[in-house]
């Protein structure tokens, strides 16, 4: 079941990277900004490293100073990324970890543009799951993750590879949704509803109880109550062609703005007709989750 899960999100998000989605569509800045993002850091940035896609802004309670080691877990087109690099700086480093060749790809030519054609010198990306990174044991100051770890068949094992990789005194800083409550049947089974970021996602007190499990000694999980609707509500008034109805999560509304391949287009039509028939807010959440390794 985990393979199949990991297959169907790593071709859903392909497909989100070649889909041409970006901050020039208005309906995906508008997504960003009422989920954290400023204009101007919006403007600071590739438009292509913004598909809204997220469910936070983390880069804005990481606390990220001058010289520090920051990854991003599931960096997508590098949004997060490019914007903790800026806050390390020069003598700092900005890591990118996805595990999909698409949207590496896609980071890695929004990393040429920012740097003006050349590589940035504080920016890094690595091809690999969240759960099996590439880096050494206590190597990292913070770690950083938006609307990816609810993606995550294993959660406890991504929790203790953030714990393996962060150093003592080291820290996570994730927007990620979590459940209220349990969900409905119909929709805790559906493999579409997994990959629009609700199906997978766990509840509250078992994100916290797994995150202390991996070996947190202080963790933190704040409802941040924003309206998941928001993506309906901004893409009903901005959006290029015909809105759909209904509550929908990221994944869902994301594409309105741009062609996609009808199997695509399938996905979309299904889990949005899947959650219609729930109010999403009632059972998820966007949440803002901070939590301290020892030191």
């Amino acid at each position: 079941m985990a393979k199949n899960v990991t297959k169907v999100v790593q071709a859903k998000y392909a497909s989100m990277a070649e889909s041409g989605l970006s901050s020039s569509h208005s309906g995906v800045h508008a997504v960003a900004e009422a989920f954290g993002y400023t204009p101007e850091q919006l403007a600071s940035i590739p438009a292509e490293a913004n598909m809204g896609l997220s469910c936070g802004n983390p880069t804005a309670f990481a606390s990220l100073k001058p010289g520090e080691t920051v990854v991003d877990l599931g960096c997508g087109g590098g949004l997060d990324v490019f914007l903790a690099a800026s806050k390390v700086g020069p003598t700092g480093k900005a890591l990118g970890i996805d595990m999909t060749p698409e949207m590496l790809a896609l980071a890695r030519r929004n990393a040429a543009k920012a740097g003006g054609g050349q590589p940035l010198p504080n920016v890094e990306f690595h091809e690999a799951t969240i759960d099996k990174s590439p880096l050494p044991n206590a190597s990292v100051d913070c770690v950083i993750s938006n609307c990816v770890i609810n993606l995550a068949p294993d959660k406890p094992a991504v929790f203790r590879e953030i714990a393996r990789v962060l150093k003592p005194g080291g820290r996570l800083a994730a927007s990620d949704i979590a459940l209220k409550k349990p969900l409905p049947p119909e929709l805790a089974g559906d493999l579409m509803a997994y990959v629009g970021c609700i199906a997978g996602a766990v509840l509250i007190e078992d994100y916290r109880s797994q995150l202390l499990a991996a070996g947190f000694a202080q963790v933190d999980i704040v409802d941040t109550r924003s309206d998941l609707n928001a993506y309906a509500k901004v893409e009903n008034q901005s959006c290029c062609c015909s809105p759909t109805p209904g509550p929908v999560l990221p994944v869902v509304q994301a594409s309105c703005c741009s062609p996609t391949p009808s199997q695509d287009a399938d996905l979309h039509r299904r889990l949005a007709a899947l959650l219609q028939r729930y109010n999403v807010n009632e059972y998820a959440a966007s949440v803002r989750v901070y939590a301290l390794k020892p030191a």
